[in-house]
């Protein structure tokens, strides 16, 4: 084992010391909310980095699952889904008309009805 064979004078432990020493650590502003933000980390106060949502904390977060479901288009779900609108309309006046002549026909009975006991 190493021992040192004089004791180190105290200007000797100074000068070793003088470069020991606690730096300030880099700060940026936010671009989003302008608060203080440690270089290279994400924003405490808004929970955004690089100008992108990132922390639950942010508002307008989203899972990794969900963003991926949200920005599915539905190119031909959407022409499938004019046409049978469409349709739904003509069945809707079909019935209408149906119904329309049913009721024509139940009053013609009625008057046919009350003509009858009359007569």
């Amino acid at each position: 084992m190493a021992v040192p064979k004089k004791r180190t004078g105290h200007s000797a432990q100074g000068k070793r010391r003088s470069n020991w020493k606690a730096t300030k650590p880099e700060l940026t502003t936010c671009p989003n909310c302008g608060a203080k933000v440690l270089t290279h980390t994400v924003c405490t106060a808004c929970g955004q980095y690089k100008g992108k949502v990132v922390s639950r904390k942010a508002e307008g977060f989203v899972e990794a699952g969900e963003v991926k479901e949200a920005k599915k288009p539905a190119k031909k779900s959407t022409k499938k889904a004019s046409k049978p609108a469409a349709e739904e309309t003509k069945v809707e006046e079909k019935v209408e008309e149906t119904v329309v002549a049913e009721e024509a026909k139940a009053e013609e009975v009625k008057e046919e009805k009350t003509e009858t006991p009359e007569a």
